[in-house]
């Protein structure tokens, strides 16, 4: 009898627990379909909700009675940390480097593929989207009159409901572009936060300017919180809070050096909670993997619709209806290919990167290392005019930074860390560097890990179908497209003025 490798006995829990999932909605009398509100924020990354208890700055009370009432996630990562292809990920469950052109920062989605949303809408929901849901990007074929993400709302989550057909279960995207930059200079500190408590990422130097950017960024996560709590109320009104799976997440890190546009967790992975009341037990806190592709399966699944056999995400609902993290990832993968095309001209690629991360290492295998991680620093040669450290946004954080480079060793270190070119490999030991600082490829102790975790990777990346590493399957993702602009060094000529009807982008 042929014996079974880990993976194969994994697969076969997964299935046996998926299986046991539906049995329970079953044996529950889960008859009526369940709503969906998917609440996702712009550029909201971990560990920054009041719930993770990692910094008594912020607060989250809409984020934190959700992972009360139901499930808080301590692991969750997106597919990219950039906007357009983490979206894309999210809607059609797919990682994003199976999505072609979609796998980039302003893009499009090839209208053969297909979205959680658009698969509900055919079977009899009610779908329903408001502000930033899919994108930036250019909308083609049957995406101009059917958004993938499921109709634009002018006014709202209560629009949305006041619209919506008797007796149909509904799936809405509610978006946001806070805490996206930019943001209103020391609106954290107006709001009343004490900058002194907050707990910066390591690879920062401890500077006003760098808390009270932070602080600025807390202000408008807060924010959203507070849309997500009127949501709540609007749906506790209606009624039918026990049968809504609500979901709050980010689309990746946070808007800051090293962090968006970057595979480290501050740039990958985001806060997540879930609630089911009718059928998920509350209080529950996972340490499992989870892939923000695992999203669409979930709501697919528990809305009794086929999931795509394409689709690379696993449901979540054997994890919270009972298997617990034996029914979630042991690793997760994630990967970026461009963001904002800023290389020196004529160069219009990216910095492509792919990462394999389980509880005791992240090794990352950089694709270019002889490009640059975040975009030229030689803004008047960018490929896109006048684009500077591209890949990182403008604001006091990175400039601060970049004017201050030469100070001290700490100011130099966080240059390094957050605008110098990097090596092919990287490998963090997460026991002993859980911010990801040290970088250890090169050290002999570590050479039978690096070698392992890079085979794994790859091997992994052939299964999930990466362009990268399957012949048949090559794309050009550099040479796609590239539908928007990029942050611009503050002494670029100031392109003229276009008149506006008002309205803010």
């Amino acid at each position: 009898m042929k014996s079974l490798n880990n993976s194969d006995m994994n697969s076969r829990l997964l299935l046996f627990l998926a299986c046991l999932s539906v049995s329970i909605l079953s044996a529950n009398g889960q008859e009526k379909r369940p709503n969906i509100l998917f609440c996702i924020a712009d550029d909201w990354g971990w560990p920054h909700a009041s719930a993770y208890q990692n910094d008594e700055v912020v607060k989250t009370p809409a984020f934190d009675r959700i992972a009360k009432e139901g499930v808080l996630f301590n692991h969750a990562y997106v597919s990219s940390p950039s906007c357009t292809p983490s979206r894309n990920a999210i809607l059609t469950g797919r990682y994003h480097w199976q999505l072609e052109g979609g796998a980039n920062l302003w893009s499009t989605l090839d209208d053969k593929i297909e979205t959680y949303p658009h698969l509900l809408k055919a079977a009899g929901y009610h779908t329903g989207s408001w502000r930033k849901s899919w994108g930036p990007g250019k909308l083609t074929g049957k995406w101009k009159e059917n958004h993938p993400a499921g109709e634009p709302n002018k006014k709202g989550f209560g629009e949305f409901l006041e619209n919506r057909p008797e007796g149909k279960p509904f799936c809405f995207w509610l978006g946001a572009s806070d805490p996206h930059r930019g943001y209103e200079l020391n609106s954290g500190q107006k709001s009343g936060m004490d900058i002194s408590k907050i707990k910066l990422f390591p690879h920062y130097p401890d500077s006003e300017v760098v808390r009270s950017d932070v602080a600025d960024y807390y202000f408008e996560v807060e924010r959203f919180d507070s849309d997500v709590e009127k949501a709540l109320a609007l749906l506790e009104a209606s009624g039918e809070a026990g049968n809504t799976i609500v979901v709050i997440t980010g689309d990746h890190g946070m808007p800051f050096p090293r962090c968006k546009s970057n595979l480290y967790d501050c740039g990958t992975r985001v806060p997540l909670a879930m609630r089911w009341p009718s059928e998920v037990k509350a209080g529950q806190v996972l340490n499992g993997f989870v892939s923000t592709t695992d999203f669409a399966p979930t709501f697919l699944q528990a809305a009794g619709v086929k999931i795509p056999g394409v689709v690379s995400g696993q449901s979540l609902l054997a994890a919270v209806t009972g298997g617990g993290d034996s029914a979630l990832r042991p690793f997760i993968l994630t990967g970026k290919e461009r963001h904002v095309p800023s290389q020196e001209a004529p160069d219009m690629g990216g910095f492509p990167m792919r990462s394999i991360r389980d509880n005791d290492f992240l090794y990352i295998r950089n694709y270019e290392p002889d490009r640059w991680p975040n975009g030229t620093p030689e803004w008047k040669k960018a490929s896109v005019p006048n684009t500077w450290f591209g890949d990182t946004d403008n604001g006091p954080t990175k400039t601060y930074i970049l004017d201050n480079k030469d100070k001290d060793d700490k100011h130099r270190m966080a240059y390094e860390l957050c605008f110098a070119k990097r090596p092919a490999d990287e490998l963090f030991d997460l026991k002993n560097d859980p911010e990801q600082i040290n970088n250890i490829s090169d050290d002999p102790k570590y050479a039978d890990d690096l070698k392992r975790y890079s085979e794994k990777l790859t091997s992994q990346l052939v299964d999930a179908k990466d362009p990268r590493h399957v012949e048949s399957l090559s794309y050009d993702f550099d040479g796609q497209p590239y539908l928007g602009g990029g942050p611009t060094h503050p002494d670029a000529p100031k392109k003229p003025k276009k008149k506006k009807d008002g309205g803010k982008k």
